[in-house]
């Protein structure tokens, strides 16, 4: 039903997560992908959602000077955010097990922001999720470090694995949010925008 609705539109995903990518299909949305490199540096004197707001900003730039006027341009990111700590992605094995145990047996939040950017306006959104992990054995840690692929997410985990089956005791909030992209609100978003044309 979206394609019909989008036609007007170019949707451009500035995102290689393959996450992401699917739930665009899922969803029935049609866009194309296309991203640049950025330095996904910050002010560490930034908190919480200020890290993925500045970030989805920081990703949109190198569109701004080439964007058309039928285009929108969607960045994410998400973060973990656990005992007022910001956790990226690992750099490397030992990292993935530091965050792991840091998250073991506690609350966390995954906050993901989206910014839509056209050619004359930029709007952010963001969406923050709780999760609580189980106290996590040091064999399930190893195990799912070695069998699975955290190096490219947010807080060494993804709750579509193994590791969310076995060791997530509650979720509050959205759950697509915490895979990568609170689609709920996003398609929200592209019909307010799309809607106004």
């Amino acid at each position: 039903m979206y394609a019909k609705k989008f036609n007007q539109f170019e949707i451009i995903l500035a995102s290689n997560s393959p996450r992401r990518k699917q739930f665009f299909e899922d969803a029935g949305i049609p866009f194309k992908i296309k991203t640049y490199d950025v330095d996904e540096v910050f002010n560490p004197i930034l908190k919480g959602a200020e890290i993925s707001d500045y970030l989805v900003k920081i990703k949109a730039k190198p569109f701004k000077n080439n964007i058309k006027s039928h285009q929108i341009i969607i960045t994410a990111d998400t973060i973990v955010s656990g005992n007022q700590q910001y956790l990226g992605k690992p750099k490397n094995r030992i990292e993935a097990i530091e965050m792991l145990t840091k998250l073991s047996g506690k609350e966390h939040k995954v906050i993901t922001s989206v910014a839509f950017t056209q050619k004359k306006q930029q709007q952010i959104i963001h969406e923050i999720s709780k999760v609580r992990f189980k106290a996590l054995s040091n064999e399930e840690i190893e195990y799912y470090i070695t069998e699975f692929e955290p190096m490219d997410k947010a807080g060494a985990y993804g709750i579509q694995e193994w590791i969310g089956t076995i060791g997530i005791e509650k979720i509050e909030g959205s759950y697509t949010n915490i895979v990568g992209l609170p689609m709920a609100q996003v398609i929200q978003i592209l019909i307010s925008l799309t809607s106004n044309k």
